[in-house]
């Protein structure tokens, strides 16, 4: 049986709660990827172009530095990775966390939360950061989810 990792990044607690119930449903570790540096609401005014995350999203090289980190990636084969769609795709956060560890051979699935895009092109970009990995289509996950619906989703996923 594979070994479950729910990761997240939540700037704001949307992102975290599904996380959690993701990782209630399936019975799977979590490790919320917070950055070092804790985000105001004025670093995530996305409609001032100075703001701490437009400035982060508008620089392909910027990776935040996260505080912590996952123990045993290793023992992992799963790994549901969380965020809110900034930008049509994953925060860079998402970025760092993936070049920090080896994701060869195990499958990443994405989920979001966002208040109005899909997961735009974040699986495509999170497959070429992760080198060696399979990363799914994901899922956009809005508002709470029923724990059958997430194990129905795990399901289709082969899981």
């Amino acid at each position: 049986m594979s070994k479950t990792l729910v990761a997240y990044f939540s700037a704001t607690g949307t992102t975290a709660r599904v996380g959690q119930q993701i990782a209630e449903a399936l019975g799977a570790d979590t490790f919320a990827i917070e950055p070092e540096q804790p985000y105001t609401s004025a670093d995530l005014n996305w409609n001032d172009r100075k703001s701490r995350s437009s400035v982060e999203m508008n620089d392909e090289s910027c990776r935040p530095a996260i505080a912590g980190s996952v123990s045993d990636m290793a023992s992992y084969d799963v790994v549901f990775v969380g965020f809110p769609v900034w930008w049509y795709v994953e925060p860079r956060i998402i970025d760092t966390f993936l070049e920090s560890y080896d994701f060869s051979g195990k499958t990443i699935i994405p989920f979001a939360t966002s208040g109005g895009s899909g997961l735009g092109r974040a699986p495509q970009r999170m497959q070429q950061i992760a080198a060696g990995s399979t990363v799914v289509a994901g899922k956009l996950l809005n508002g709470r989810q029923s724990a059958d619906a997430l194990r129905a989703w795990a399901r289709e996923l082969g899981l």
